[in-house]
């Protein structure tokens, strides 16, 4: 999702990290308190550009230069200019659903389909680039995954309860992260991942967003549950709660709410994305596009 500060491109090459096996694991980092959900959010500017209209819009991702793009109700990726325009559209010959869309790096997008256990890479344009069916590599379901600025692919194998990495290019599983002593006895929801700013969130409905560093390292969790994604915008970290895009600083821990567009029922509210200029409503009915 576009932001003002960029993620983090440079990795480690894969000698350097030592197996998951023999990676001590942190014990959960206290957090700030998540804020009161009656805490009263700050009014912004929100100036309506257009409604797209795209019915039961699905799955959707931010580029660094603000473009949106957007998995219609038949799972086509659709490519939109920051101000709403179409620009351009990925049909697939065999589509499948899409449970997430990652478009950060400009260059490539990832489109992950968790009913094939599919991933697509696609260009700028929308031309696809390769396809990988997961069944090949490992033995377990993926549950979500994404892509990250050095091009290498997160994926949580949910099967095995697993953060595992994998590259594309040369096809084959760089490194294993176990998650069993970190999450404990509880039943993780697993819903969304990203990679932003040298760390990886891997967002767990039922307990909170589980950070780890760009190794595959475990390092806290933050304690905001009951989210199916997260987005990120400069230093912060946001997401929709309680009728108000709630933020959270990733350095300082400081948290702000700002309210929803006057007049709009936050029931009819899906998900929103938060650019560096526009913002993204989205709803049954399609996507509204505001300027900040």
């Amino acid at each position: 999702m576009t932001a003002a500060a960029q993620a983090q491109v440079t990795v480690p090459s894969a000698a350097s990290v030592a197996p998951a096996a023999q990676q001590p694991v942190a014990p959960v980092q206290a957090t700030p308190p998540a804020a009161d959900a009656t805490t009263a959010a700050t009014a912004t500017s929100w100036k309506q550009l257009r409604l797209i209209k795209l019915p039961n819009p699905g799955a959707a991702s931010l580029d660094r230069r603000g473009a949106l793009y957007v998995a219609d109700a038949d799972n086509n990726l659709r490519q939109y200019g920051p101000e709403g325009l179409p620009l351009n559209t990925y049909a697939p010959a065999q589509p499948g659903h899409v449970a997430q869309v990652e478009a950060w790096n400009v260059t490539t997008t990832l489109v992950f389909n968790d009913d094939r256990q599919q991933l697509v890479l696609l260009d700028r344009f929308l031309a696809p680039i390769t396809e990988v069916r997961l069944a090949d590599y490992l033995d377990g379901t993926v549950r979500v995954a994404t892509l990250a600025p050095d091009n290498v692919i997160w994926l949580l194998d949910e099967s095995n309860l697993v953060l595992r990495e994998f590259d594309p290019n040369t096809l084959r599983l760089v490194q294993s992260t176990p998650l069993d002593l970190i999450i404990g006895r509880s039943r993780p929801d697993f819903r969304f991942i990203r990679q932003y700013q040298n760390n990886i969130y891997l967002v767990d409905r039922s307990t909170g967003i589980y950070v780890f560093d760009n190794l595959g390292n475990y390092k806290k969790k933050l304690p905001f549950t009951g989210l199916g994604a997260i987005g990120f915008r400069g230093d912060e970290l946001y997401y929709l709660d309680a009728g108000a895009i709630h933020f959270y600083h990733l350095y300082t821990q400081a948290e702000r709410r700002v309210a929803l567009p006057a007049g709009l029922d936050p029931a009819t509210v899906r998900q929103v994305l938060v650019g560096e200029t526009y913002a993204y409503i989205f709803m049954a009915t399609g996507i509204a596009v505001y300027q900040l």
